[in-house]
């Protein structure tokens, strides 16, 4: 049987009603080294009306995507460190 692996991605949002901000971070857990976090903000218009839900959404979608990145670039990193060699992965 082949090993299995679980990664997980715990999200923490936080809405700052005052700035109309909400500010969301996604922290990746793999069980060893490559724990990473990526950051994502989403700022409402003053003349927007107010959904609390749509702020989560983007900030959520942005953090994630820079958590993406970031998997990216620590991939690349192992990669360069392994063959002595640039490596450039694209999305």
């Amino acid at each position: 049987m082949d090993a299995a692996k679980q990664w997980t991605v715990d999200v923490f949002i936080s809405e700052h009603e005052e700035e109309r901000v909400t500010r969301a971070e996604a922290r990746l857990h793999t069980g060893d080294r490559t724990d990473l976090r990526g950051i994502g903000t989403a700022r409402r218009n003053p003349h927007d009306q107010e959904v609390p839900e749509i702020g989560d959404e983007l900030a959520v979608s942005r953090a994630l995507g820079d958590l993406a990145r970031r998997l990216r670039e620590a991939t690349a990193a192992d990669i360069e460190q392994l063959t002595d060699e640039p490596v450039r992965l694209s999305g």
